[in-house]
Parts: C-alpha cells; structure tokens; sequence
C-alpha cells in the first residue's frame, strides 16, 4: 500500500483579504469617528496593503477595524506584518504586508519537531515553501496535524492536499 501524505502549508486566501479590506474600507468611510480624519485603507501593489489617516490614533483604529474583518473571515492574523505608525506630512501611515510561504529555517523547526515528538515512522520533506509529510498509517498523519496545531508559530499553518 502506497503511504498516505499531506502538505504543511502557509497560504493567503487573496480573496477573502480583499473582501475584508473592501468591507473594512466601507466600514471607515461610514463611521462618525471617523469623519473628517481622511481615513483610508488600500491595497498598494500584490502583497502590500497602506492605512492612512490624520492621525495615528485613527490610523491604528482602522488597521483594529480590518483585523475584525479578517478575524470573521476566518484569516488568521499571523499573516499581517503592521508597521507602526509613521508620520508622512499631516498624515500617519500604516504598512502592512502579507506573509505567505514557510521559510526554509521555520520549515527545519516543523521537521524536527515531527522526528522529535510525532510517530515513527513519519517522514517530512522540504518542498520549496511547503512541507510534506507522508506516513503508512493515516492515524499516525492525525497526530502530527495535532501536534502542529498545539505549537504557536508566528506564521499561519493550513494542511492541504490530505491522501
């Protein structure tokens, strides 16, 4: 029998960010407190987003009020790296942008992590920006996604591609 697998992965859902920032950006354009503080929030190239406003308070509420909207999405946060927040003219500008992909040193931590703790006789290989791990036993793959789950990375962790 061939052995089972499934892919370690660190993914952005593009769709459900754009819908979060859309919403978020109707959201600030509506609100009192927001009025008169030319708050915005925009993507800037692929993986970039910018927030914008008068002040950095009101800059800092408006990356809170898009946090909210990815948090019911179901988009982890660990996938946003915020700046704080930095003076441009009368303005105060966020940068965030989006991590996507296992770096090689993280993906070492998650291999040792598997040969340290998970099951013998599991294996997991380093592909680019992901990591497979294959087993002969599916059971044996439960208990390393369990595993991984328990450990509280600073980058968002989804297995795909489970057979």
């Amino acid at each position: 029998m061939a052995d089972s697998s499934f892919d370690i992965v660190s993914k952005i859902d593009r769709q459900e960010v754009d819908n979060a920032l859309g919403q978020a950006a109707r959201e600030v354009a509506t609100r009192f407190d927001f009025k008169g503080t030319d708050a915005k929030i925009e993507w800037k190239g692929d993986q970039a987003i910018e927030i914008s406003a008068s002040a950095d308070d009101r800059a800092s509420a408006v990356l809170d009020v898009f946090q909210q909207k990815l948090i019911k999405r179901q988009v982890s946060l660990k996938v946003l790296d915020a700046s704080e927040p930095r003076p441009s003219g009368q303005r105060s500008i966020i940068s965030i942008t989006l991590k996507e992909g296992i770096s090689s040193e993280n993906a070492k931590k998650i291999s040792k992590l598997i040969r340290d703790e998970g099951p013998k006789g599991v294996k997991a290989q380093i592909q680019g920006d992901e990591l497979r791990v294959s087993s002969k036993k599916r059971d044996d793959l439960q208990t390393v996604i369990s595993l991984v789950k328990e450990q509280d990375y600073d980058f968002a962790v989804q297995f795909t591609n489970y057979r």
